[in-house]
């Protein structure tokens, strides 16, 4: 996405920084800004002037498609439970309150799957049908900015009252601010002096609300939050435990506005406040962080605590593909926050095996036991002989009941020796991957022993492009799978298949189910040179340790 036009000139770079976090929503790659004075000016505030390069638009650039917005007449606006696209501007909101909050009670009703479970938002209404929110968030990359932290505590501040005070309590509010040097400048400036006699608590630079790390909403608690998403499970209830909140994503000011008005929902569209200056101090990065940047030391061994490990090895695509279909999953739509929940998942980020005993918990709990059989099953086939059948189908039958009349089917396919093999697990879900940039939302799969996806579509190229790097078979099926859950679907000669110039468009596989052996025809996923490359391989790292001879 590119961001150009004479709209931009009034935007503090805070702003678009904000606006810039979100364009993940949008599923593209990346996105760029044209540049001016604000940006030359910021660089060179944060020492890095010579960083500061003229963007802009060359003559006769070509684009896929145009939005033009009018900034002048765009007003604050509040995305409802579950995503961020579900947007009502809070006119609007207000006017309509009751009707809009039964519709969103509605839909969470097909979004939730535990149906014990319900959101109970028309209650919050009182007698002269204001909504009440029950909790306030400021935080993160996409709120915790200088300008907004600013804004809040301006709007709370007892000097300015813009809204008038009430004695009806008011909802907890907290603030993480983006980064150590803006938590700095507001100590200094005394902004958080404002916030903390506004009833406020000011917490450490920390985007834990973001993802449930930190300030949960309670049970049927609808908490608004500038922060970046609001999908379920990411505040940090777990429906599936019988505890589900909501979150609604609003701008920064227009909570302090809500939370200044008692827990009211309140827009701060007639709000005007004067811009603060910024004064950046690096002292907390030069301090605390080490720059090794062009100061590599190779012969430093890594230091490995208990909870950091290494990648397990991934083997490279064999030449024949079987998979065991262990998760079947029939949203609209699957997040990668659905994939590999946040939240207490963040404490095995640098332990990879740890970390993919979460994937899927939220959505399918059965996943990680299923997905491990497969592994384990699959470690037998290296080490198979065709005297020892019986005793290998033995074994994998007690990892996976039933694996043994699977096997004596796929024994009945012409030109396929068992040791070529490759046993792997893959999902299907009707379009997976929307959402943050989680490249763990491939890579646990990965390391549980996946080696496809089947999918109607992909949420996003993004998490496409992770499941590719890390070695795993991007399928898409155009209408229903013929096969279901615990089905296996066997791809003779796939590695062959991938090693063409051309590929074809489709390729004869096989369901091996209850009923037997049917061959059907699957279509084969488009995929350039590099994308082979890396599946063959078994993952990029796998690639990168070939090409560079180790």
């Amino acid at each position: 996405m590119e961001f150009i036009g004479e709209g931009i000139t009034n935007l503090p770079i805070d702003f678009r920084a904000g606006i810039d976090v979100m364009t993940t929503e949008t599923a593209c790659l990346s996105s760029i800004w044209e540049t001016d004075d604000e940006v030359k000016n910021f660089l060179a505030m944060h020492k890095r002037a010579g960083d500061y390069k003229k963007l802009s638009p060359q003559d006769g650039a070509c684009y896929d498609g145009l939005i033009e917005l009018d900034l002048s007449v765009v007003t604050p606006m509040i995305a409802l439970p579950f995503h961020p696209s579900n947007v009502y501007t809070i006119d609007e909101f207000q006017k309509n309150t009751a009707d809009i909050l039964r519709t969103v009670e509605k839909e969470t009703e097909h979004i939730i799957e535990n149906k014990h479970v319900r959101l109970n938002l028309v209650e919050k209404l009182d007698d002269k049908g204001r909504f009440k929110v029950d909790q306030a968030v400021i935080a993160g990359c996409a709120g915790g900015t200088f300008d907004n932290i600013m804004a809040a505590a301006a709007i709370l501040s007892q000097e300015n009252a813009p809204i008038p005070a009430s004695p009806v309590s008011t909802p907890p509010l907290a603030v993480y601010p983006g980064s150590q040097p803006v938590m700095l400048e507001l100590i200094k400036n005394g902004a958080v002096i404002k916030l903390s006699e506004a009833g406020a608590v000011v917490k450490t630079a920390f985007c834990g609300p973001c993802f449930g790390a930190g300030d949960v909403p309670a049970n049927n608690g609808f908490s608004i939050r500038h922060t970046t998403r609001n999908f379920p499970n990411r505040e940090g209830s777990k429906p599936a435990s019988g505890q589900l909140a909501a979150v609604a994503l609003m701008d920064a000011r227009s909570i302090a506005a809500t939370v200044r008005n008692c827990g009211f929902l309140t827009s701060a569209l007639d709000i005007d406040l004067p811009a603060v200056p910024y004064h950046y101090n690096d002292s907390p990065y030069q301090l605390r962080v080490y720059n090794g940047w062009g100061k590599a030391n190779p012969e430093e061994p890594l230091v490995y605590g208990p909870n950091i490990t290494d990648w397990p090895s991934i083997p490279a695509l064999g030449k024949h593909l079987l998979l065991n279909i262990v998760s079947f999953i029939t949203d609209e739509v699957t997040t990668t926050d659905e994939i590999i929940p946040s939240g207490e998942t963040s404490s095995f980020r640098s332990n990879p095996v740890g970390l993919a005993e979460y994937t899927l918990s939220r959505k399918d709990p059965l996943y990680v036991g299923k997905a491990k059989a497969v592994r384990d099953i699959a470690r037998l086939f290296s080490t198979f002989k065709e005297d020892t059948e019986k005793e290998f189908t033995e074994q994998a039958d007690r990892l996976i009941p039933g694996f043994g009349g699977m096997f004596k089917q796929l024994s009945h396919i012409k030109d396929v020796a068992i040791r070529d093999v490759q046993f792997g697990s893959a999902i299907f879900a009707k379009k997976p991957g929307d959402g943050s940039a989680r490249e763990q939302a491939a890579s646990c799969q990965r390391v549980l022993g996946g080696c496809a996806n089947f999918a109607n579509e992909y949420a996003t190229k993004r998490y496409r492009s992770n499941l590719v790097n890390w070695g795993m078979l991007p399928f898409i099926i155009d209408s229903e799978p013929s096969f279901k859950n615990g089905d296996y679907v066997f791809i003779p000669r796939i590695a062959e298949i991938l090693s063409n110039d051309i590929l074809p468009n489709t390729i004869e596989a096989y369901i091996i189910d209850e009923k037997g052996l049917r061959p059907f025809e699957l279509a084969v996923p488009n995929l350039p040179a590099a994308d082979k490359e890396l599946i063959l391989a078994g993952c990029l790292m796998n690639h990168n340790k070939a090409r560079n001879g180790k």
